[in-house]
């Protein structure tokens, strides 16, 4: 199963998504990433902001979780900080 990120327009993930691997398969039976992305906007009703994450960890960094930002210049998912989540003192 391949694991997408939904993100806000600020890169902010809101919920991760479980895609069957056959979606990502192109004619040549590699995956792809595009393919997903476009199943999940069709699914979605055309949410636009989807990156794909890596459940072992193998690309983008730590898997992607609710909270989490996509860095598009370095390509990886940052955890959010404790002092973001920490309550006020």
């Amino acid at each position: 199963m391949a694991h997408f990120a939904r993100l806000d327009e600020n890169n902010l993930v809101l919920e991760v998504n479980v895609v069957n691997n056959q979606v990502l398969l192109d004619d040549q039976g590699q995956e792809q990433e595009q393919l997903g992305i476009d199943f999940l906007k069709e699914w979605s009703g055309g949410h636009p902001y989807w990156r794909q994450t890596s459940y072992n960890s193998r690309f983008r960094g730590p898997y992607a979780g609710p909270g989490y930002t996509y860095d598009p210049v370095q390509d990886v998912f940052v955890a959010p900080r404790d002092s973001d989540t920490a309550p006020n003192s």
